[in-house]
């Protein structure tokens, strides 16, 4: 059977380098759901060495700081660099670019108050029985104010921002994924809730996620099991 190829379209070019959007779902489906927002080939090996990859967003306000980060990131690996440090020298880089879009501003000017994660929130996709809100957050305010490393979706046991009671789905996750994501979050936060701790809940929700990515028929009864009803 042909496999389909992830690629969406060329973007961009940086040397020896092809910037390519790429359809993640495609990529956690077959190959690797960890694949987050972007990537490179010493960070994921089955990415050409001379590609950089850029997921599908389902707004695409944020590339250029991909880009930015990806170029530093393939740099310092390909010099020898590990990947927690080329990771700590390009979130510097993709700080700096988020600072200088105004983001931050947009959040924190309230006469010096720290940033109110309520300025985040898009859309309450639902309320459970169980009193957890689901909020649609707008994922470039997380990353550029709260956490530049947020991707997906986040819960209060994970993420200090987050309020007591809630659960964050990216907004920047296209539609047809979002239930997947919804899926692992909510899972997850059950377990910590239990007791388990992030690694192994973590793992637990990641194999959940990947189950239902292979059989969408269970996702619904999946859902329903963590309160989603």
């Amino acid at each position: 059977m042909e496999i389909k190829p992830p690629y969406i379209k060329k973007i961009d070019e940086r040397g020896d380098l092809k910037i390519w959007v790429v359809d993640g779902a495609l990529i956690r489906e077959k190959t690797d759901e960890e694949f987050t927002n972007f990537g490179q080939h010493y960070r994921y090996p089955y990415i050409p060495e001379h590609e950089l990859w850029l997921d599908q967003e389902a707004s695409e306000d944020e590339r250029h700081f991909f880009i930015d980060h990806l170029l530093v990131e393939h740099r310092l690996m390909k010099a020898g660099k590990t990947y927690g440090e080329a990771l700590t020298e390009a979130d510097r880089a993709e700080r700096k670019e988020r600072r200088r879009s105004g983001d931050v501003k947009k959040i924190t000017d309230n006469g010096g108050k720290l940033p109110n994660p309520v300025d985040v929130h898009k859309e309450l996709w639902k309320k459970l029985e169980n009193g957890i809100s689901v909020w649609i957050v707008s994922g470039r305010l997380v990353r550029s104010v709260f956490d530049i490393d947020f991707t997906a979706g986040g819960h209060d046991k994970v993420y200090e921002f987050v309020p007591e009671n809630e659960v964050w789905i990216d907004d920047d996750i296209v539609e047809i994924e979002r239930g997947y994501i919804l899926l692992h979050e909510l899972h997850e936060r059950n377990r910590m809730t239990n007791g388990w701790t992030y690694n192994k809940a973590h793992a637990e929700s990641s194999k959940m996620e990947y189950r239902c990515r292979h059989h969408p028929d269970e996702l619904h009864d999946a859902l329903a099991a963590e309160g989603w009803a």
